[in-house]
């Protein structure tokens, strides 16, 4: 059964100004697979990115597109009108 709100999981995320900041690695082919696997894991604990793409070439080289949602903090001060 299909969702009906699939590709907009949060519209009031997005209708907010949402948006996400990525990062591209470049793995060369001479990485392990358990390596390059460490060293995702260790970006997404530590940085909160996730996985957002992957690309394996034929050469054994891996990009890797992370993302990770960017936060705006807005001010909780009430402005004043004196």
């Amino acid at each position: 059964m299909a969702s009906s709100q699939t590709g907009t999981k949060r519209p009031d995320w997005v209708a907010q100004g949402g948006q996400y900041e990525y990062r591209v690695l470049r793995i060369p082919a001479t990485t392990s697979r358990n390596d390059a696997r460490r060293m995702l894991t260790e970006h997404a604990e530590l940085g909160r990115w996730e996985l957002s793409r992957t690309l394996l070439f034929a050469g054994g080289e891996r990009k890797v597109w992370l993302r990770r949602k960017v936060i705006r903090v807005r001010s909780t001060l009430a402005e004043t009108s004196d």
